[in-house]
């Protein structure tokens, strides 16, 4: 509130726009250090209901006793309260208030830390890190198990009553061999070592401060994330997650906007650095964080507050990785239980959907191991001058049939997991576009069953063209006694996962389907021998004479161990990154020596890494080990959920 002055004083008013509220001879506005007093303030002289809006021009007051005149007492009287809220609007947003909301401990509100701040004249390089895929290599949704709008699902944070994939810190638990044991070894193989390296140098910098800066849920990960770190050793003067409201009681729009203003009030507090790092490994926010820098230094050259300084932003190669397939489907299925029981509990009016894990069934077959499946395609004669990029190399498995098997076939080649052997007998390429090796049974006289003309396998094709395509294949050329070679297989099938809807009114087979106006329902096997890959009831399946004799080994005495879910342990990629690659680069044989019941993932989409080379390993089933499998780190974006062939979206606006 500002008294009238006395009545042998006059006042004098100056027009000062962009200065702080002064007053000569009685101080009547005294400015605070606290940002909500300050807001108080600032609220209860705007909305006052007497109160009339003016503009924010600031002024400075000055008395003199030695001059009186009615003119100047009448123009204070009017102008009084108007520079009573121009003075409170530029004491909150000018110079001066700006160093009075950028202290130390308004900062440290930003932290899930305790430890105190270094002092600002201390500071003179600001270090910031972001967490996933920067510094720990995150785990991904597999785009080898589930579909694209499936991966858009587990992003989407409005799908899942209690989150998804990226607020549901069991997901990040999950890492590895779950957090009892990681814990202990501080999660060995999941770090960007050479992020880690540079954060270790940060630490050692006395005028450097250190910040680790995610957009994950600060509720749902601060304990979890600060574990991690302090287990590998890292120490930082600041970790900032994303609060539900800024200190301030402010609402983000996005995590980049909740990162920038964080940023924000990290270099307006260390007024006295003069560089800040960042290290990012999203190319979108990278962009965001240089813009924004710009921006921010474009600010400081025409109204500065601290000055501007050099900002460097170093996009950091994307190191993700993916979860144990096992592991990953049994978190995913308990979010969905969580998500299906509290959806139970709401108001039918607001209620989401109850959610369902549903499977796509490409085709059943016999697959193959990876050790047989290298054996397999080098028995592809390939001209030497044909461009890899063209080619996509198979050897993985001898059709059965295309979608699910019916149960009198699936019973004919003895259930899923049964295993057989086949002989390689010949081998033939058409047109120059597909290679394929002709094979029998062994013994020959055993059952089997495959929609091709006679069990063959594809080895290799050129872009383009279907794998159907081999069954046109009349010419074989018979294999060496000396090349020949036999090979195991175990019945099983090509599927991805889907996340949908229940639907009551859907049978078993009907959720076999995720486009269900392409489905074809069938009572057991009726009309399914007139049916051919092709559509056409030509009755083509009678006529080749299929192995129907007594098969060897059939029965359940014969099928191969079943073994357990998890089965033994794969590769944790140590000292590398990790690429999107098929599961079916993975052994997926386990303890015992048998199978689980088979689900071939390969090739569910087009592989993110760009070599088309022979693989080092050939495509078989589902990883069974508890680690995701080795390989080199890509530069790619995130996944999400758009379309099947395009896995490469951002998951930005997800966490």
């Amino acid at each position: 509130a500002l008294e009238p002055p006395r009545a042998s004083s006059v006042a004098v008013i100056t027009p000062r726009p962009h200065r702080h509220f002064i007053l000569k001879g009685r101080q009547t506005w005294t400015s605070t250090t606290s940002s909500n007093n300050a807001n108080s303030t600032l609220a209860s002289l705007f909305l006052h209901p007497n109160l009339p809006r003016y503009s924010t021009t600031s002024c400075m007051l000055a008395t003199s006793p030695s001059i009186a005149t009615t003119t100047a007492s009448s123009r204070l009287r009017r102008l009084s309260i108007s520079g009573t809220m121009a003075s409170a609007f530029s004491a909150y947003h000018g110079p001066a208030a700006t160093a009075s909301q950028h202290t130390i401990t308004a900062l440290g509100r930003w932290s899930v830390l305790n430890n105190s701040l270094p002092a600002v004249d201390k500071i003179k390089s600001l270090h910031v890190y972001d967490f996933d895929n920067t510094l720990f290599k995150t785990p991904l949704p597999n785009p080898q198990l589930w579909n694209g709008p499936t991966i858009g699902t587990l992003s989407n944070q409005e799908t899942f009553v209690n989150g998804g994939w990226w607020h549901d810190s069991r997901i990040l638990a999950a890492t590895g061999e779950g957090i009892d044991i990681e814990e202990k070894r501080a999660w060995d193989g999941w770090w960007n070592d050479k992020i880690v390296d540079l954060v270790k140098l940060s630490m050692k910098q006395k005028d450097a401060l250190c910040v680790l800066l995610t957009g994950r849920s600060e509720r749902g990960f601060a304990d979890l994330i600060k574990k991690m770190v302090t287990a590998k050793g890292l120490e930082f003067d600041m970790i900032g997650l994303k609060p539900a409201v800024s200190p301030s009681n402010q609402k983000f729009q996005s995590t980049m906007h909740f990162k920038q203003l964080f940023l924000g009030a990290l270099m307006e507090t260390y007024k006295q650095a003069e560089e800040i790092r960042v290290y990012e490994d999203r190319p979108k926010h990278t962009k965001g964080f240089r813009d924004f820098f710009a921006e921010f230094n474009r600010q400081q050259n025409i109204t500065p507050t601290r000055g501007p300084l050099t900002a460097e932003v170093i996009q950091v190669a994307d190191c993700a990785t993916t979860l144990d397939p096992v592991i990953e489907v049994a978190e995913i299925q308990h979010m969905i239980n969580i998500h299906n029981e509290m959806v139970s509990k709401l108001s039918p009016r607001g209620r989401q959907n109850r959610l369902r894990i549903k499977k796509t069934v490409y085709f059943t077959g016999y697959m193959i191991g990876p050790e047989d499946t290298k054996k397999l395609i080098k028995l592809a004669h390939i001209p030497p001058n044909m461009p890899q990029h063209e080619l996509k190399y198979h050897g993985n498995n001898i059709l059965i049939c295309p979608r699910p098997c019916p149960a009198s076939i699936l019973e004919k080649v003895g259930g899923m997991g049964s295993k057989m052997k086949w002989e390689v007998v010949g081998t033939a390429c058409f047109e120059n576009n597909i290679w394929a090796a002709q094979l029998r049974p062994t013994p020959q006289h055993a059952k089997f069953h495959t929609d091709n003309p006679s069990p063959l396998v594809v080895l290799a094709l050129r872009k383009g063209i279907k794998p159907m395509d081999a069954g046109k294949i009349q010419n074989w050329q018979p294999l060496p006694p000396e090349r020949s070679f036999v090979f195991e297989t175990v019945v099983g099938e090509k599927v991805i996962l889907r996340i949908e809807p229940e639907d009551p009114r859907e049978d078993e087979y009907e959720s076999l389907f995720a486009n269900k106006t392409s489905k074809r329902k069938h009572n057991g096997d009726e009309g399914w021998n007139q049916r051919n890959p092709h559509g056409h009831y030509s009755g083509r399946n009678e006529s080749r004479g299929y192995h129907s004799g007594g098969r060897a080994g059939r029965g359940r005495g014969n099928r191969g161990g079943r073994g357990n879910a998890r089965g033994g342990r794969g590769g944790r990629g140590r000292g590398g990154g990790y690429n999107y690659r098929s599961l079916d680069d993975v052994e997926p044989k386990n303890q015992q020596g048998g199978y689980g019941p088979q689900m071939d993932y390969d090739d569910a989409y087009p592989p993110l890494n760009k070599s088309n080379n022979p693989p080092a390993s050939a495509p078989s089933g589902p990883s069974q080990g508890r680690q995701p499998p080795r390989g080199p780190a890509p530069s790619q974006g995130r996944p999400m959920g758009a379309q099947a062939a395009t896995n490469n979206s951002d998951l930005q606006h997800y966490y």
